[in-house]
């Protein structure tokens, strides 16, 4: 039993050492070509983010506030009702204009049919036409005058400020409520001079989220003229609706186009790192390996990686760096 299994652990030491002795070849490997590409050349400045819709509501009646319905940080759709006036002096004004109007619109009627079968002037005819527009103009004046007792949302947002209290007597002009919409967002940033003009030729701008993604802008508004102070321009960049994760206050990061320049890109994959060096497997013509070490730049989302320095174009990486270190070792051994 002894023997057996000291036969057995020779046959798997060897069974081992035929198999990473077994001849690597280096056009198993799978290689790609370093090929230069025009890429975007851009510049990224901080932003903040504030609403494209923000208000203030003010009254535009007087009367006394009998009904509050949101509050501050509350999310209201647009048409909702938040406030309440008390509205006894509109409703008897709107009361009495209704039915002035409706007897104006009678007695235009009545006289209207006098005047077909010719009982009366035209002069007639023309005034009670006259009492029924006035009629309709004043119930039109106090209808409105109803509706604003009871204040509704402009648009769907967030309350961000009250003004007023349950039981305060408010009077026309005051301030109620202040609020801001998240369905449209902008980012304020200043622009240095130095940036300006590729900036006005492009008009292309992106916004990156925190998770790294980027918003592509509607459109961008730039200042025509430059602070005096700080020689920038301010700018507004507005973004589509939806929901990118950021808020009125925060900050961003915003990436402007300012044209295009050539750049070297390979896979990620092709990179390995050893301690402190970032690095890629050359092959040559003659399926020759070599270690060369690269100064990486930024990464895109498509798995491809800028080279800033140590390649060339048309030089050929692998994308088995695992593969080809073992091959390198081979091939240092045979040398």
């Amino acid at each position: 039993m002894c023997c057996a299994r000291q036969l057995l652990s020779k046959w798997f030491i060897f069974g081992l050492f035929v198999v990473f002795n077994q001849p690597l070849l280096a056009e198993q490997l799978q290689t790609v070509r370093v090929n230069s590409v025009a890429v975007a050349d851009e510049r990224s400045i901080d932003g903040l983010i504030e609403a494209v819709h923000q208000a203030t509501i003010s009254a535009q009646t007087s009367g006394r506030i009998i009904r509050i319905h949101v509050d501050v940080d509350d999310y209201v759709a647009k048409g909702d009702l938040l406030l309440e006036f008390s509205g006894k002096g509109q409703r008897a004004a709107y009361n009495a204009a209704k039915a002035n109007l409706k007897q104006a619109e009678a007695e235009h009627k009545r006289i209207k049919n006098i005047y077909a079968q010719k009982l009366v002037a035209k002069a007639v005819l023309d005034r009670a036409e006259s009492a029924y527009k006035s009629a309709r103009a004043r119930f039109e004046q106090a209808e409105e005058a109803l509706e604003y007792t009871r204040v509704r949302a402009p648009y769907s947002g967030i309350v961000v400020k009250r003004y007023v209290e349950l039981g305060e007597n408010a009077n026309v002009g005051q301030r109620l409520m202040s609020g801001l919409s998240l369905e449209s967002l902008r980012a304020k940033v200043q622009i240095p001079q130095d940036m300006i003009h590729g900036v006005r030729k492009f008009k292309k701008a992106f916004l990156v989220t925190r998770d790294g993604q980027r918003v592509e802008s509607e459109s961008i508004r730039i200042s025509p003229y430059a602070d005096p102070e700080s020689h920038s321009f301010a700018a507004q960049v507005n973004l589509p609706k939806g929901d990118y994760g950021v808020y009125p206050g925060m900050y961003a990061k915003v990436i402007f186009v300012m044209g295009e320049q050539q750049s070297l890109k390979i896979p990620v994959v092709s990179v390995v790192h050893r301690s402190e060096v970032t690095a890629v497997y050359v092959v040559n013509d003659k399926q020759q390996i070599s270690f060369r070490q690269i100064r990486p730049g930024k990464r895109d989302g498509q798995g491809q990686i800028e080279v800033l320095a140590g390649l060339e174009p048309g030089e050929m990486v692998t994308t088995e760096p695992l593969h080809a270190g073992m091959l390198l070792k081979e091939q240092q051994g045979n040398q």
